[in-house]
């Protein structure tokens, strides 16, 4: 019965440690808002800003795995490189071992007078109520924030009472000391630091039973060394779960953890044990306590640290060549090779900028034509795995979109002519419109997984229609690129009167479909599955014409971008008409179509 007390009160303890662990860092966290994760990817341009970063970060909110755990997310999005990343992740591993230090604070006791002021109990008291009166009285968030951290480390020193209170006992025990004598063998001990600190899924926490069981005084150097070797290796267990599901950098960041942790258990694990065995170490019997263990995780954090850093470059590659890249991730890198292009640098220069940024919405618009043209497939012939390239290639624009606009958004804060000032907002103006088209492809696809999962079919005359708009959309949408691309003006100018006349395909074939309703031919179910096509169709088909503005524009001598005019670069009302007929002949859908408006009439976009 003694024996299940003491465990629950040691269990007790583990949970009020972690979870005043877990508020204290999140506690932080929301104290800096934003600030801290873009200073995690933004202020890692060297190496040793990112060991230090790392450190930092990790000091403050308490933990590595979490550290670690954002820096995946980063390398998965894009956001950072995987060589920043690894500088991160040992400065995180080093940073974790400030924990340990905090936590001698529990172990202060006094009898009387000023001593006692200083004792764990003290400390916690006045954390604990400097908390909550924050909590509880400030009219802020920030001072909310802080009334998290102060009460999150009074629990955790509660925490840290109740876990040296549990175990106090054992140190009568015979078979505690017998047990503890077992690990003094190097495999049990790291094995036990693995085991622990896998089921805890926190090094932090893992230190803290150990100093909690130090203070039996039946804890020695020897059984203590090995278990915080193995505590490292079974800290990166939830950053391995949180890489389920990345992409290969982000998987390989997760494995750079492992991989730290690892080769400074051999490298300190052999290298200990093998002068030991030759000169015999003298303290491997002195008592641990709480101090010795912090100094000593912390000693052998930042040697590992120091021993890997000059071989980052090597590291890299040894993570590259256990998890090797797939076709997919080759092209993913050959997709974002464009962002390469969007130097800082470039910004004092903002013809050269300009000129960057145009080669990346090239290659944007590329991508919008390609997954445009996937979605569309997926009318004909829906996949699972398709439908899932034409998700990933979306995400792939929103970050095209995104890259582009803060790197122009920047370049607009520099002295630029008023030509190269309306290059700019064309710029950030045509990117938002080729986002939407990818935006609407990525909702055609969509629909298709929708009618996929709920078997819903078209009949054969609707599907013979939808047919002829998708070719119309491959023609518009592939026509309003090329013009993009190669400054074609002839093309451009054609968009127009396509777009018109896909707008009254799309009218008439919404027209169709709702006699096809009235015959009970189509359900009401079909029916608005098809004419969600058509709105996606006939949208695309007016960002195409914005697009085709733009490139019209560029052909005056003194562009104006706010100003929807373009008299002396559109077609005659001549023009425009023959245009429009050719492109309904071409798809013949209908017979005896009735004229659009006049160009003068219709709304310039």
């Amino acid at each position: 019965m003694l024996i299940i007390k003491m465990i629950l009160s040691l269990l007790c303890g583990v949970a009020l440690f972690m979870y005043g662990m877990a508020l204290m860092g999140d506690g932080l966290k929301a104290a800096a808002g934003e600030k801290l994760e873009s200073f995690l990817y933004k202020m890692t341009n060297t190496p040793i800003k990112g060991l230090l970063l790392g450190t930092a970060v990790t000091s403050v909110i308490q933990s590595s795995s979490a550290t670690t755990v954002m820096v995946v997310g980063f390398v998965n999005s894009g956001m950072m490189k995987l060589f920043q990343a690894i500088s991160i992740i040992i400065g995180a591993n080093i940073g974790t071992s400030i924990t340990g230090w905090i936590l001698c604070l529990s172990y202060i006791d006094g009898s009387s007078g000023v001593t006692a002021l200083l004792s764990s109990s003290t400390i916690a008291a006045i954390a604990a109520i400097s908390g909550i009166l924050f909590r509880m009285l400030s009219k802020h968030s920030s001072g909310k924030h802080l009334g998290s951290v102060l009460m999150g480390f009074a629990i955790l020193m509660t925490g840290m009472q109740m876990m040296s209170a549990a175990v106090s006992p054992l140190r009568e025990s015979a078979v505690f000391t017998e047990a503890v004598t077992m690990f003094t063998n190097p495999f049990l001990g790291i094995g036990l630091g693995i085991v622990m600190t896998a089921i805890l899924q926190s090094a932090s926490a893992s230190i803290g039973i150990l100093q909690a069981l130090s203070v039996t005084g039946v804890l020695s150097f020897s059984a203590a060394f090995p278990i915080i070797l193995g505590i490292g290796v079974g800290a990166s267990c939830p950053v391995l779960i949180s890489a389920i599901g990345a992409n290969r950098n982000g998987q390989r960041s997760a494995i750079v953890y492992l991989l730290i942790n690892t080769f400074g258990m051999l490298l300190f694990g052999i290298g200990f044990y093998a002068v030991d065995a030759a000169v015999h170490f003298p303290f491997l019997d002195v008592t641990a306590n709480p101090v010795l263990i912090a100094f000593v995780n912390s000693v052998y954090r930042i040697a590992t640290g120091i021993l890997l850093f000059p071989f980052l470059s090597s590291i890299e590659k040894l993570v590259c060549f256990l998890i090797k890249d797939t076709p997919e991730d080759l092209e993913d890198q050959k997709d974002n090779a464009d962002f390469e292009l969007l130097d800082e640098r470039f910004l004092t220069s903002p013809a050269l900028a300009l000129s960057q940024s145009n080669r990346v919405i090239v290659g944007m618009s590329r991508k919008v034509r390609k997954n445009v043209g996937r979605a569309l497939n997926l009318i004909h012939e829906y996949s699972e795995k398709r439908f899932e390239k034409v998700q990933r290639k979306e995400e792939l624009l929103d970050k095209y979109e995104s890259k582009l606009g803060a790197y122009l958004t920047l370049l607009t804060k520099n002295d630029m002519s008023s030509q190269q000032t309306r290059q700019a907002t064309a710029a950030l103006r045509l990117i938002g419109d080729m986002e939407r088209i990818g935006d609407y492809a990525s909702r055609i696809s969509h629909i298709t997984k929708r009618m996929n999962n709920e078997n819903v079919s078209f009949s054969n005359d609707a599907m013979h229609e939808l047919n002829i708009m998708i070719e119309a959309e491959r023609e518009i949408v592939n026509s309003t690129m090329q013009a993009f691309q190669e400054n074609d003006l002839d093309t451009a100018r054609k968009i127009k009167p396509f777009s018109a006349a896909i707008s009254t395909l799309c009218e008439i074939l919404q027209a169709r479909h709702i006699g096809r309703l009235t015959r009970g031919e189509c359900s009401i179910r079909q029916g608005a599955e098809f004419n969600e096509l058509l709105n996606c169709f006939e949208r695309i088909s007016s960002h195409c014409v914005i697009i085709s503005g733009m490139v019209r524009r560029a052909y005056d001598g003194n562009p104006d971008y706010h100003v929807h005019s373009l008299s002396a670069r559109e077609l005659t009302p001549e023009e425009y008409t023959r245009y429009y007929d050719d492109f309904l002949q071409r798809y013949d859908v209908i017979m005896n179509v009735e004229r659009p408006i006049s160009i003068e009439d219709e709304a310039v976009q």
